[in-house]
Protein backbone atom coordinates (compact mmCIF):
# COMPACT_ATOMS: atom_id res chain seq x y z
CA UNK A 1 0.00 0.00 0.00
CA UNK A 2 1.04 3.57 -1.11
CA UNK A 3 -0.33 7.29 -0.97
CA UNK A 4 0.71 9.66 -3.58
CA UNK A 5 0.18 13.18 -2.83
CA UNK A 6 0.01 14.80 -6.08
CA UNK A 7 -0.08 18.71 -7.42
CA UNK A 8 -0.88 19.15 -11.09
CA UNK A 9 0.20 22.41 -13.10
CA UNK A 10 -0.61 23.62 -16.22
CA UNK A 11 -4.13 23.99 -17.83
CA UNK A 12 -5.62 21.28 -15.80
CA UNK A 13 -8.77 23.19 -14.77
CA UNK A 14 -11.74 23.42 -16.52
CA UNK A 15 -11.33 20.46 -18.60
CA UNK A 16 -13.30 17.41 -16.53
CA UNK A 17 -9.57 16.83 -14.78
CA UNK A 18 -11.44 15.69 -11.39
CA UNK A 19 -14.28 13.76 -12.80
CA UNK A 20 -12.65 11.26 -14.96
CA UNK A 21 -9.25 11.31 -12.19
CA UNK A 22 -12.40 10.46 -9.90
CA UNK A 23 -13.41 7.91 -12.70
CA UNK A 24 -10.80 6.04 -12.92
CA UNK A 25 -9.70 5.57 -9.09
CA UNK A 26 -13.24 3.93 -8.85
CA UNK A 27 -12.25 1.96 -11.72
CA UNK A 28 -8.43 1.09 -10.15
CA UNK A 29 -9.88 0.83 -6.52
CA UNK A 30 -8.12 3.86 -5.47
CA UNK A 31 -9.32 5.58 -2.08
CA UNK A 32 -8.31 9.33 -1.84
CA UNK A 33 -9.62 12.74 -2.79
CA UNK A 34 -8.92 14.85 -6.28
CA UNK A 35 -9.41 19.56 -5.33
CA UNK A 36 -9.38 22.36 -7.74
CA UNK A 37 -6.77 24.92 -5.95
CA UNK A 38 -7.03 28.36 -6.09
CA UNK A 39 -3.51 29.23 -7.84
CA UNK A 40 -5.40 27.04 -10.76
CA UNK A 41 -3.62 23.65 -9.81
CA UNK A 42 -5.35 19.83 -8.88
CA UNK A 43 -4.26 18.39 -6.08
CA UNK A 44 -4.83 14.48 -5.92
CA UNK A 45 -4.60 12.16 -2.73
CA UNK A 46 -4.43 8.74 -3.76
CA UNK A 47 -4.15 5.39 -1.46
CA UNK A 48 -3.99 2.08 -2.47
CA UNK A 49 -2.05 -1.08 -3.36
CA UNK A 50 1.13 0.17 -5.09
CA UNK A 51 0.47 -0.92 -8.79
CA UNK A 52 -3.19 0.83 -8.83
CA UNK A 53 -2.20 3.43 -7.91
CA UNK A 54 0.98 3.40 -10.63
CA UNK A 55 -1.95 2.77 -12.73
CA UNK A 56 -4.30 5.85 -12.00
CA UNK A 57 -1.18 8.13 -12.22
CA UNK A 58 -0.56 6.62 -15.75
CA UNK A 59 -3.83 7.06 -16.91
CA UNK A 60 -4.40 10.75 -15.57
CA UNK A 61 -1.22 11.60 -17.50
CA UNK A 62 -2.49 9.56 -20.72
CA UNK A 63 -5.87 11.53 -20.32
CA UNK A 64 -4.66 14.45 -19.63
CA UNK A 65 -0.83 14.66 -21.33
CA UNK A 66 -1.33 17.90 -23.61
CA UNK A 67 -2.89 19.67 -20.11
CA UNK A 68 -0.55 18.99 -17.54
CA UNK A 69 2.65 21.52 -17.70
CA UNK A 70 3.95 19.84 -14.27
CA UNK A 71 3.22 17.77 -11.77
CA UNK A 72 5.08 17.32 -8.60
CA UNK A 73 4.58 13.59 -6.94
CA UNK A 74 5.53 12.84 -3.56
CA UNK A 75 4.78 9.03 -1.96
CA UNK A 76 4.09 8.53 1.39
CA UNK A 77 2.78 5.44 4.32
CA UNK A 78 -0.95 5.07 3.36
CA UNK A 79 -3.00 6.36 6.28
CA UNK A 80 -5.48 3.20 5.62
CA UNK A 81 -8.59 4.98 7.10
CA UNK A 82 -9.49 6.28 3.69
CA UNK A 83 -12.58 4.84 1.53
CA UNK A 84 -14.10 5.37 -1.23
CA UNK A 85 -12.72 8.33 -4.09
CA UNK A 86 -14.48 11.74 -3.98
CA UNK A 87 -14.08 15.00 -5.27
CA UNK A 88 -13.35 17.68 -3.16
CA UNK A 89 -15.06 21.60 -3.33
Amino acid sequence: MIQAHVFYSGRVQGVGFRYTTQRRAVEQGVSGWVRNLPDGRVELLAEGPEAAVEKLLENISSDFERYIGNQEIKYDVPQGSRQGFMIRF
